[in-house]
């Protein structure tokens, strides 16, 4: 079955709607599921301001009562003997020209199926009315797969550091691949991405600037993400997880995620705990490898091999991007591998519910979509007091701080700046940061 609705399902759901079928025959005869034609629907359905047989458009609540004249002004208007309509609620100009113009809605509009196209008082109602025509919902339908491909899914914020990265290796001589191979845990994209940048003028690069300008032909799968090693999820993925866990029982388990503000701004890297259900933040500039493995070069500097070790035996974490550098993190500071990375099924957080659940409290104090670029590592600090200074239940009324440092000391916490928040003072409003 085609994943997406052609033209002659159109024109079936525009034939069965004039039939006066419901959207649950509609889904049964097409094979589709209900809310797909819902969908369809609503998104392609078009209003239309017309009357109907020897009657004028017209919305207004109070035109059967109203009886104002000439609101337009015009000198035909003014003329009764060659004046068309007595009052103006005849002329389908009325409702654009009147300040006590008050839109009256079709109620039949509000529930299924959405649309005009076998209502039975359409030949007697004057109100706007929605129709699904199969023709132009096609049109529609392409014109947004054009649009779709159009420009680039990167914020400007993003462009500007990734140019700043570029540019001055591509003034030494470098090329496009030299520069990928030796920085690709910072400039997360692929070199097809980057040469499309160059292209479309995205970057301050040229071609002319490219000591060998490579040429790509289209390919017919667009690549979801750039991972900087293409085989990390091999023995890694969550059933390896699981296997891990029953031959390693009673081990601390650690999980792993990215909080994200504004769309290419700040991220914060969270590191959950979930025996204590305390959780480490970092600030990052950019969402790639490197700054994660940043990240826990400082804890690794600050508690040693041996108890990082202990503490991130077994790590959790999706298949985003910025966490496709596993080794790093296992083999940190180039040593033998002290922990073990393993990622959950793509679309499933469930699988690591813990860290999501938490995310909640940060999402108090920093509303998803909120910019996070004016915050620094001392914010997060504050945040991450208030945060693990919050009584859980799951701890039989006990803070994360205090099961925390009760397990693994005060070392890691008082390095990072966290301090324990008396309960009564603990804030999780976006007033904390402010």
């Amino acid at each position: 079955m085609a994943k997406h609705l052609t033209y002659d399902d159109r024109l079936e759901i525009e034939s069965y709607l004039k039939s006066g079928y419901s959207l649950s025959a509609i889904s049964k005869d097409l094979h589709r599921h209900k809310s797909t034609i819902s969908k369809e629907i609503l998104l392609r359905s078009a209003f239309e301001k017309k009357g109907c047989y020897g009657r004028n458009y017209n919305a207004c609540a109070l035109r059967y009562d109203c009886d104002l004249s000439n609101l337009c002004n015009k000198k035909i208007c003014q003329i009764k003997s060659k004046n068309k309509y007595k009052h103006c609620r005849f002329c389908n100009h009325c409702n654009d020209n009147c300040e006590f113009f008050k839109e009256e809605v079709c109620e039949k509009l509000q529930s299924s199926p959405y649309v005009c196209n076998n209502c039975q008082n359409r030949n007697s109602c004057t109100l706007k009315k929605c129709f699904y025509k199969a023709k132009n919902a096609q049109l529609d339908y392409e014109k947004l797969l054009v649009d779709s491909r159009i420009g680039i899914s990167i914020s400007p914020e993003e462009i500007e550091r990734l140019d700043s990265i570029l540019k001055p290796l591509v003034d030494k001589g470098h090329s496009v691949h030299h520069i990928l191979a030796n920085n690709r845990d910072t400039i997360m994209l692929s070199e097809k991405t980057i040469y499309k940048y160059i292209e479309i003028g995205a970057l301050s690069i040229k071609n002319i600037d490219l000591p060998r300008k490579a040429r790509y032909r289209p390919r017919k799968k667009i690549q979801m993400g750039y991972k900087v090693d293409k085989k990390c999820l091999e023995g890694r993925r969550y059933d390896d997880y699981l296997r891990f866990i029953e031959e390693n029982k009673d081990v601390a388990i650690v999980q792993m995620d990215t909080v994200e503000g504004r769309k290419g701004g700040k991220v914060l890297l969270t590191v959950h705990f979930i025996d204590s259900s305390f959780m480490l933040m970092f600030i990052r500039d950019a969402n790639d490898a490197r700054s994660v493995t940043v990240c826990f070069e400082k804890i690794y500097d600050i508690i040693g091999p041996i108890k990082f070790s202990k503490m991130f035996f077994l790590v959790l974490t999706d298949n985003g991007s910025e966490f496709s550098d596993p080794g790093s993190i296992e083999g940190i500071r180039g040593n033998d591998k002290l922990a073990n990375i393993f990622y959950c099924y793509p679309y499933s957080a469930f699988q690591k519910a813990e860290i999501e659940n938490n995310h909640e409290l940060i999402r108090r104090v920093i509303p998803k979509g909120k910019s996070m670029d004016n915050l620094t590592q001392e914010h997060i600090a504050r945040l991450m007091s208030h945060v693990n200074s919050y009584t859980r239940k799951k701890l039989n009324d006990q803070s994360p701080y205090d099961a925390f440092s009760s397990r693994y000391g005060f070392k890691l916490i008082d390095s990072l700046g966290i301090s324990k928040i008396n309960p009564n003072d603990v804030i999780l409003k976006p007033s904390l940061l402010k």
